[in-house]
């Protein structure tokens, strides 16, 4: 994976690189620590809606360029949509809907997150199915401090993965968290120095495109069905029926009796 690191002298819009069965999304605003501005949310659509189009994708990897991963959502374009100073890109709901977009993606999706986080950049994380951090990094959610009563989904990725009594903690106290403690409460699945984060997050890419697509979708839909009290079990049966006449499971069984590694072709 290329790392623009801070060389980037530009603030643009997320950059999209599909390779090697992999999407990488980079928020590329290093001078406003990657803040997200309304035309990023309809470029990540975009990316999302192609990587779902796309089976030769199988991994999809979110970083950002810099020292933050992302100080969130631009208030001042929150501000400017309610004076009516500018035009809604996709609407009011228009984050809440490119976060839930990113959490419903087929494919499983990783954070590698360069530094701090803040605001909305937490929930656009915690879609992602795993998430590592660096070490020094911090988490701020400043909802409580600055008004805001966060949107439904916001709410339940947060009690859903990390439980009722981090998400209050996180929310009502608007306190910065320390990458120890987010490892601890489950916010991140892994803490590595800076200079071993993409190395790590390439790997886990590996292991996860390497599994059997069909499976790995069907599995991660049902968990994240599961965890929202919405599991839609003639869904979940259809999957595990095509499944088990695939030709990966036949793949899997046969790689497993021969002891070698499975090569799955995604049918």
């Amino acid at each position: 994976m290329p790392d623009h690191g801070e060389a980037a002298s530009q603030s643009t819009a997320p950059v999209v690189t599909i390779a090697d069965h992999r999407a990488i999304v980079r928020l590329n605003r290093p001078r406003e620590h990657n803040r997200l501005e309304p035309i990023d949310l309809a470029v990540l659509r975009e990316a999302f809606d192609r990587v779902d189009a796309d089976p030769s994708i199988r991994v999809l990897l979110l970083t950002g360029t810099g020292k933050s991963f992302s100080s969130g959502f631009h208030l001042g374009a929150v501000a400017d949509r309610i004076a009516g100073k500018q035009d809604d890109v996709g609407g009011p709901d228009s984050f809440e809907q490119t976060v839930d977009r990113l959490e419903a993606l087929r494919i499983p999706t990783i954070a590698a997150l360069n530094g701090s986080v803040y605001g909305g950049a937490t929930d656009l994380a915690l879609a992602c199915d795993l998430r590592i951090g660096v070490e020094g990094m911090r988490l701020v959610m400043p909802a409580a401090r600055l008004g805001i009563v966060y949107y439904a989904g916001g709410i339940r990725r947060y009690v859903s993965r990390l439980g009722v009594a981090a998400a209050k903690r996180l929310f009502l106290t608007a306190e910065p968290i320390a990458a120890g403690e987010l490892l601890r409460i489950g916010y991140l699945d892994e803490v590595a120095a800076p200079e071993d984060l993409l190395a790590r997050a390439e790997a886990l890419a590996a292991t996860l495109a390497a599994n059997a697509p069909l499976a790995v979708a069907g599995l991660k839909r049902a968990i994240n069905e599961t965890a929202a009290g919405a599991l839609d079990i003639d869904a979940l049966a259809a999957v595990r029926a095509r499944c088990a006449a695939s030709a990966d499971h036949a793949e899997g069984m046969k790689a497993w009796a021969e002891k070698r590694n499975p090569v799955f072709g995604g049918h």
